[in-house]
């Protein structure tokens, strides 16, 4: 492959995941749990990592602490997540997912489970195997 068909080749590979990954949020976002971006990936990290400071959840999310503190609020609002006192600080709250978020968040899980399955039933048998086999070699790309 020449250098300028490669570079084409990778723009529309790019496109094409970029394209995938907003169908995919779409889905999850139709399926009534209009969580934003960031909210998600806190419930997400408080569901998979367990428990966390707001400070914590902003380092891990590059974000400022008073960035984070508005997710926070909104998620707290929404009885997501809850707080309760830090064991050994007395200063800190730790934040922890609630059963109606890890429901929302299975539910958003589902709603892009089943985008997808609706999507890749519509390919040949052929261009399903081509797709699996190019998820795998996007996993070993990114696991490096």
């Amino acid at each position: 492959m020449a250098k300028r068909s490669l570079d084409t080749a990778i723009s529309d590979l790019i496109q094409a995941i970029g394209l995938l990954v907003r169908r995919v949020r779409s889905a999850a976002i139709m399926s009534s749990n209009e969580l934003s971006m960031t909210e998600s990936l806190v419930l997400g990290r408080l569901e998979k990592e367990g428990p966390a400071t707001t400070a914590e959840l902003a380092r891990a999310e590059s974000m400022r602490p008073q960035s984070m503190g508005t997710v926070v609020a909104e998620l707290e609002e929404q009885a997501l997540i809850e707080r309760s006192p830090h064991p050994s600080d007395g200063r800190q709250m730790i934040l922890s997912i609630t059963g109606k978020g890890a429901a929302v968040r299975a539910s958003v899980r589902s709603a892009k489970h089943s985008w997808m399955m609706r999507a890749v039933a519509e390919l040949s048998k052929e261009d399903q195997e081509t797709l699996f086999a190019a998820g795998e070699i996007l996993r070993r790309m990114v696991q490096k």
